[in-house]
């Protein structure tokens, strides 16, 4: 009796205590524009206690009754300070006004000036888009991944690639999200764009390390790019024209303050001037890409939101009767937000993806077919965000995914085609996932983050599977037995494994800090192909009974140091990643087209271990950022290299990337950046042998070798017309040079027989960009 009468008591306090706090939420938003201000700080001064808005630019802080006074700041804003009586619940929403003064105009940071101190993200950066949009282009094209890829433990995947290697992962071991739809291929023209326009995104934010529980999926680094809501005062214009292609966005409000939308577009055009000027090399080709992005915002009430979301866009080649191919991405998203209590977020959103490709020769000739290919998913999933108290932040969510995987088909005309029709085996997978964690500030300087993500994925019907004389190693001749599965039958056990989240961070003082972060990813999603880097025709499998989920943990600790009032940020992170089911392929495998693929498959382990380093001047006529990566990533396969540890194909040792921005004055700003990487792994031959007339190599060990190392220098210019400009209207123009220096680097490198003399090997250097390449992009805003 003793014991209930104390708990009771115990219980009465807790409660009393609590109603003589008062909560405080709301938004903050831009006052040109109402667009969501992402890690904008509200911050009590008498109580030393604050909080930052959600992705959505919503805040929540529980704090005592009485008189206090509010604080609200974001960089590049004017700060907002209200003195408040707290005596009960209470909704602040705030817009917040650009700063007139130069020097935040050319600031890279987006948060409080230390969050890169006091946040307990590590691994984590944040990519203002102003300032990508200051960086030399290749061809003008503005590209968040080419931006993306100068970032300290980010590789890019080649000259003609938007594929990343983050800290030793491959290219599919990054969740690229758009409005939190997932992107499958990200590439415009075999690689040399991404599909992301930057004049419709408003906040990315890069997770290589210390990954939120929410996130699940992928195995190395989460890209969550954020569109724009739209224009909620007034309509507005955006556009570009430059060497490539011209740009369109359009934005404004249905409903003043109530409902917004936001439309942006943008196409090549050299088929569309080429044809009217006449070229012959145009009439019957076709070589260009588009892409269209649209979102709607409706505010409801103060408690209710509805953001819809979509993009299409489209990568189209014919070379007259000869072949087509068409690759592209179309993705779609449904949010609903709602606060419960002043204290509980929730947001549910469906979500549709999809990416296909056709490619092949048309007509009925004997060489026409028909070659289609495709991943769709769709996806149900709700999130909770809980501000229980300025000490703890309670984060809940689940989600469910329906894969359908089309690997390939292929279709003929006529009776007189070489090829036959084929169908490979199409897969069916859901995926689903729970997650729950908390940020819990245990005191002014130890904060702890801790969570679990619990996945289970589970291939299902119409399917069939083979088996195998011998299951352990599989070969196409040995099939025993077909297996059919009827349509929603379970094929095979389903895959459950738990993903532990741990981050902590210890401020030392004002400018320093320690952390350290252990995170597991299940990965059950593949990419099919031995290429480098993606290309359009790779297929995507999902873990069945032949193909292993990818499990990889990673441990990560930094030390973080701000110096002259956080002007410049420095960091030294160390990392190290232990990966369980590495995928790859047997010697002269077959990937394309084939019906039995899993006898091409071996699995084994991995390791990757690195070292970043980042410096970075924040503040001044004079910003950018040095980072420099050293890094080893090995794999041990059994059936590969005799069983022996060797490279694997993300192997970069040394990384190196200098940014520099200076402006010069209100008209004109300069940038430039310099990037060094080591060569990618591959092999060589070691022996030859003439048989028949023809050179036959031997080669060495698996990627024991690597191709020339790759470095560049870009730089640019931007001229702002500031005479007679009105606020309301502004225009510019960017040169920039890609490649100044004309530096040919090498993208393969391949042997073949001299012929002057075929008894000799000459090795043959594949270079994608071999000259300096000019451009001019016109830009206006109105």
């Amino acid at each position: 009796m003793r014991k209930i009468t104390v708990l009771l008591l115990w219980l009465v306090c807790i409660f009393a205590a609590e109603a003589q706090n008062i909560t405080l939420s709301g938004y903050l938003k831009d006052a040109s524009n109402g667009e969501a201000l992402i890690g904008a700080t509200v911050y009590i001064k008498e109580l030393k206690q604050g909080t930052t808005t959600n992705a959505y630019g919503f805040y929540s802080l529980t704090i005592p009754q009485g008189r206090c006074t509010l604080r609200v700041s974001f960089i590049g804003y004017e700060t907002i300070r209200q003195t408040i009586e707290t005596t009960f619940n209470k909704t602040i929403s705030l817009a917040l006004r650009e700063s007139s003064e130069e020097i935040e105009e050319i600031t890279v940071n987006g948060e409080a000036a230390n969050s890169n101190i006091e946040s307990v993200g590590m691994g984590m950066v944040k990519l203002p888009i102003k300032i990508i949009k200051q960086l030399p282009a290749f061809m003008g094209e503005v590209d968040i991944i080419k931006t993306i890829q100068l970032l300290p433990g980010i590789q890019s995947g080649g000259e003609a690639s938007s594929g990343l290697y983050v800290r030793g992962g491959g290219p599919d071991e990054n969740l690229m999200l758009l409005d939190e739809a997932p992107v499958y291929n990200t590439s415009h023209l075999m690689g040399f764009f991404s599909v992301f326009n930057s004049d419709a995104i408003k906040d990315i934010q890069v997770y290589k390390s210390g990954i939120p529980a929410e996130y699940g999926e992928k195995a190395s680094s989460v890209i969550d790019i954020r569109l724009k809501d739209g224009n909620s005062q007034r309509f507005g214009f955006e556009g570009g024209i430059g060497n490539l292609s011209c740009r369109l966005t359009i934005e404004g409000p249905v409903i003043k303050d109530k409902w917004s939308f936001i439309i942006a577009g943008r196409r090549t055009y050299y088929d569309v001037l080429g044809k009217a000027a006449g070229l012959e090399g145009l009439e019957d080709n076709k070589l260009y890409f588009y892409d269209l992005n649209a979102k709607s915002n409706l505010i409801i009430n103060n408690n209710n939101r509805i953001y819809i979301a979509g993009y299409i866009g489209d990568d189209v080649f014919e070379l007259g009767e000869s072949m087509y191919m068409k690759w592209g991405n179309a993705t779609a998203t449904v949010r609903w937000n709602h606060i419960s209590g002043d204290k509980i977020f929730m947001n549910i959103s469906g979500i549709f993806s999809n990416y296909d490709y056709n490619v092949g020769v048309p007509g009925d000739n004997a060489d026409n077919f028909d070659w289609s290919s495709k991943i769709r998913d769709y996806n149900a999933k709700v999130d909770f965000t809980y501000f229980y108290n300025p000490q703890n932040e309670i984060k809940f969510g689940a989600n469910t995914i329906f894969h359908q995987f089309n690997p390939g088909r292929v279709r003929t005309v006529g009776e007189n085609s070489m090829f036959s029709d084929l169908d490979l085996a199409r897969y069916n997978a859901i995926a689903s996932a729970i997650y729950l964690s908390n940020e819990q500030k245990i005191s002014h300087r130890f904060t702890l983050q801790y969570g679990l993500r619990l996945s289970h994925f589970q291939q299902i019907g119409e399917g069939e599977v083979n088996i195998y004389r011998n299951p352990d190693e599989l070969k196409k001749d040995e099939i025993i037995e077909t297996k059919v599965y009827a349509k929603g039958d379970k094929i095979g056990d389903a895959f459950i494994y738990p993903e532990p989240r741990v981050g902590m961070k210890y401020t030392l003082g004002a400018n320093n800090s320690v952390k350290s972060s252990y995170n597991r990813m299940v990965q059950n999603l593949h990419l099919i192909t031995n290429t480098q880097s993606p290309t359009p025709l790779d297929i995507w499998l999902p873990s069945s009974t032949y193909i292993k989920p990818l499990v990889v943990d990673q441990v990560s600790v930094g030390y973080f140091h701000n110096f002259r009032n956080n002007s410049w940020e420095t960091s030294v992170e160390l990392y190290y990643k232990n990966m369980q089911n590495v995928l790859d392929y047997r010697e002269g495998a077959r990937l394309l087209l084939n019906e039995v693929i899993e006898t091409e498959l071996l699995h084994g382990s991995g390791k990757s271990k690195g070292l970043e380093v980042l410096v970075k001047k924040s503040k001044g006529n004079i910003t950018g950022w040095i980072a420099y990566t050293w890094s080893n990533t090995t794999c041990k396969i059994e059936g590969i290299n005799n069983g022996n540890s060797y490279p694997m194909p993300y192997d970069r040792t040394h990384d190196l990337s200098v940014v520099l921005n200076y402006k010069l004055n209100k008209k004109w700003d300069f940038a430039a950046n310099f990037v060094f990487a080591t060569g990618t792994p591959t092999l060589f031959p070691i022996a030859k042998y003439n048989i028949q007339g023809k050179q036959i190599y031997e080669y060495s060990a698996r990627n024991s070798n690597r191709i020339t190392d790759y470095h560049r220098l870009d730089i640019s210019t931007t001229y702002d017309f500031k005479k007679n400009e009105t606020r309301s209207f502004k225009q510019s123009l960017n040169f920039s040079v890609y490649n100044v220096y004309a530096r040919r680097n090498a993208y393969s490198i391949t042997p073949e027989a001299n012929n002057k003399n075929p008894n000799q090997t000459q090795f043959v250097r594949l270079s994608i960009i071999g000259s300096a390449i000019p451009s001019i992009t016109y830009n206006v805003k109105f």
